[in-house]
């Protein structure tokens, strides 16, 4: 019996609860002297979201399950190439068929394709392994202007995070396809290109596909970041830049015949 219950107070009247031990003037308090309302009830009925539910332990279990539910999709999948670029693109534009395009040869190859999940891009990428009958994959976010999932998907996995979903496209992909987009395509090709030149994951192929898109960017690295030192002759080496679908599929060939199984990736 705890010691702050009443002196003489029967041990059969205490509830357990977990590792606690109430006694019933406490228990009582917890579900408001309600003898139907059960804590399980009055949890389950709130119509208010429970303060708990915003602090940081509890977060920490959100993002840890997101890991473990990531892992626990994505971990069969085999082959895969993790293709990025704009929402934004049209169905109708050059950029939405090169896309496209890209995710039928790659599934022909016995790759399958993992996109963000939504529209642009990511659709033509995961419609063009349908086409070829890969398996698509989506690993989608929660947005504010709430992103949809394209209908191209065979298997999709939801996000809150963008760190846990990030570790999906890394650690299951063997290549990365970077078409063009936004701030977020950016941030992705960015992280890729840091894991990599860090070591903290393998060298695997790093393909930009937009020759003209990308021009820019290619010219200001080296005459800015390498003509200044802070990144080594041999960094844009990880960088290989395309217009042609069936240069992609070769480049993946060519790293899948160099590279040993490793079943740690």
């Amino acid at each position: 019996m705890s010691s702050r219950d009443r002196p003489g107070e029967p041990v059969s009247r205490q509830r357990r609860s977990g590792r606690l031990t109430i006694g019933p003037r406490a228990a009582a308090r917890m579900i408001d002297g309600d003898p139907t309302m059960t804590a399980d009830r009055k949890l389950l009925e709130q119509s208010e979201r429970p303060a708990f539910l915003n602090t940081d332990p509890w977060r920490a279990l959100r993002i840890l399950s997101e890991f473990v539910e990531g892992f626990d999709a994505l971990a069969a999948v085999g082959p895969a190439i993790t293709v990025f670029g704009s929402a934004r693109v049209d169905p109708e534009s050059a950029i939405y068929a090169t896309a496209r395009e890209i995710g039928r040869r790659l599934a022909l190859e016995g790759y399958a394709i993992i996109t963000g999940g939504g529209p642009g891009v990511m659709e033509a990428a995961n419609r063009g392994c349908q086409d070829g009958g890969g398996l698509s994959v989506g690993c989608n976010i929660e947005l504010p202007q709430e992103q949809h999932v394209n209908p191209y998907i065979d298997l999709t996995v939801e996000f809150r995070y963008f760190f846990a979903r990030k570790t999906m496209f890394v650690k299951y992909a063997d290549g990365f396809v970077i078409l063009p987009g936004g701030f977020g395509t950016m941030d992705e090709l960015f992280e890729a290109l840091t894991l990599i030149q860090t070591g903290k994951i393998r060298h695997f192929p790093l393909i930009l596909v937009g020759t003209e898109f990308y021009a820019g960017l290619i010219d200001w690295l080296r005459a800015r970041l390498l003509a200044e030192g802070m990144i080594e002759p041999g960094d844009m080496d990880l960088i290989v830049v395309t217009d042609d679908p069936g240069e992609v599929v070769e480049i993946f060939k060519r790293a899948a015949r160099r590279r040993p199984d490793d079943p740690n990736r």
